[in-house]
């Protein structure tokens, strides 16, 4: 009887669930529920995109909410050694990787469209600059970090109703840009949040000693030239990721598969 018992033991030893791939699978899917709390900063792009109507704060609150069920399914599936969970995260893990591949090689494809609607968003941006508080934060980070001014350059901001050069303009601003234009002076230590008034009426000689005269487009473009290491890295590390995760999703399934096979 104890040789039987003893065998029955050696038998279950042989197929048993890894707790390290169970583990580091759901600290693989806290990435994705956590991730998905993070979609919809902006309240309405509707307005400032040419996509017939369209909102894009739709497609951020529907790709966060199918991260948390994705990140759920997995959370749930790798703790219950849940067969069905654990496909339902794998498939649709690989389904979002075959729609990144293709939005990639699209986005490649069409790159005279996406700058196109990028020269559209910045303009309609500066449009409603003073209109919508996370659309103004939004530009002033891009002009700051991309040393900007406008989409082309600074007289882009003839668009805006506060900034604009026309003589029935009665704005304090008119002929000025944001502050976020500026160049910024080391040796100050409060922000000049003027600094940018009455500057386009100087020539544009004068204006490059105050402001950054180049575009936003331009400046977007050639950082991406320059970074194109670290962004290609960026989305090969995202795939690999995801590679990995429906891997681990993988053969958690199949060592319950196992598990249960030997009962």
């Amino acid at each position: 009887m104890s040789n039987v018992s003893s065998q029955k033991r050696q038998h279950f030893k042989g197929a048993e669930v890894s707790c390290s791939v169970k583990y580091f699978l759901f600290g693989f899917n806290i990435i994705f529920w956590v991730s998905s709390e993070h979609f919809g900063v902006l309240s309405n792009m509707a307005s400032i995109t040419d996509l017939g109507g369209f909102d894009p704060v739709w497609l951020f609150i529907v790709v966060g909410g199918v991260m948390f069920i994705l990140g759920f399914a997995g959370c749930i599936g790798a703790l219950r050694e849940n067969t069905l969970l654990l496909k339902f995260f794998s498939v649709f893990l690989g389904l979002i990787f075959f729609l990144e591949l293709t939005a990639g090689i699209l986005a490649f494809v069409f790159k005279d469209w996406i700058k196109d609607q990028l020269n559209f968003f910045i303009n309609n941006n500066v449009k409603a600059y003073r209109d919508d508080i996370d659309l103004q934060n939004l530009i002033d980070f891009t002009q700051e970090y991309w040393s900007c001014c406008g989409a082309h350059g600074p007289n882009d901001w003839n668009l805006n109703i506060y900034f604009n050069c026309t003589e029935f303009n009665p704005s304090r601003e008119r002929c000025g840009v944001p502050f976020s234009c500026c160049v910024k002076d080391p040796a100050e230590d409060v922000l000049n949040t003027q600094c940018g008034y009455d500057v386009r009426l100087q020539g544009e000689l004068d204006q490059q000693k105050y402001i950054y005269t180049k575009g936003c487009v331009g400046q977007f473009e050639r950082w991406l030239q320059d970074n194109l290491i670290i962004v290609a890295g960026i989305f090969v590390g995202i795939a690999l990721l995801q590679i990995f995760g429906i891997c681990l999703a993988q053969n958690l399934v199949s060592d319950v598969k196992a598990v249960k096979a030997n009962w």
